[in-house]
């Protein structure tokens, strides 16, 4: 049986989603978690990989198991077992052939921008002092909607095949004295949103001219962009699914 599963956690502590060598994951934690209160080696794989810092207040992920998980409480088990940074929301039968990543229909991002000196804030959102021209933030986020090549805001180096993404969302919003800046596309390049959110604070700052966005985006060179905001800003926020996956 295939299984979804849907949680959230806090990436201060880990070195991203995906498994690595010499540091801890939010992916490790979780399959030894499982491995254990499943009796077996058993592997998950993610909607998609969220870099060293970086949140998610949803993210999905798949297991195979030969265990039957009807009434058995895992969800409780699982919770009890991981760290208080990684929570387990709920666990989910699914269609055998349904893919974590590859059937996810959007994903959607939140960055955080806190606008006043906050000392419960500062490991939850990046503090900016400067004043921000949000009008031209916005109208700069508009400009994102008329391309599909995002290598600009690509980390150099990945192993993609395509840089293309279909933007369905981009705003910045004020809520609560910080600022918010919320994209949804199908898909996401490595980095991508952080570029995004330093090359338009950049444009709020006056340093970059809103139209500028056009040949920094045509030009396919990360180093046109503007710099990549701290990770601690950055929330996984959503995650949408064919609604005929489930059993």
């Amino acid at each position: 049986m295939r299984y979804f599963i849907e949680l959230s956690y806090n990436g201060k502590s880990y070195h991203g989603w995906q498994n690595q060598p010499n540091a801890i994951s939010v992916q490790e934690v979780i399959e030894k978690a499982l491995s254990t209160l499943l009796g077996e080696q058993t592997a998950i794989v993610g909607a998609g990989r969220t870099d060293a810092g970086v949140h998610a207040t949803q993210m999905f992920a798949h297991f195979d198991t030969a265990v039957h998980l009807e009434n058995s409480n895992l969800v409780y088990k699982l919770n009890a077992f991981l760290p208080v940074d990684v929570a387990i929301h709920h666990i989910f039968a699914v269609k055998p052939e349904t893919h974590s990543r590859f059937d996810a229909l959007s994903r959607a991002y939140l960055y955080r921008i806190t606008l006043t000196k906050n000392v419960f804030n500062y490991e939850k959102a990046y503090y900016i002092k400067q004043e921000l021209d949000v009008d031209k933030m916005n109208t700069a986020a508009k400009i994102l909607f008329e391309y599909k090549d995002f290598q600009c805001f690509s980390r150099t180096n990945t192993d993609v095949k395509t840089y293309n993404c279909d933007i369905m969302e981009a705003k910045w919003i004020f809520k609560d004295n910080e600022l918010h800046f919320v994209i949804k596309a199908n898909r996401f390049l490595r980095n991508m949103v952080r570029a995004i959110v330093g090359t338009m604070i950049n444009i709020g700052l006056g340093k970059i001219e809103v139209d500028a966005l056009h040949s920094i985006i045509q030009s396919k060179n990360r180093s046109k962009a503007g710099f990549s905001v701290p990770a601690h800003g950055l929330y996984l926020t959503d995650i949408v699914y064919p609604d005929d996956i489930k059993l």
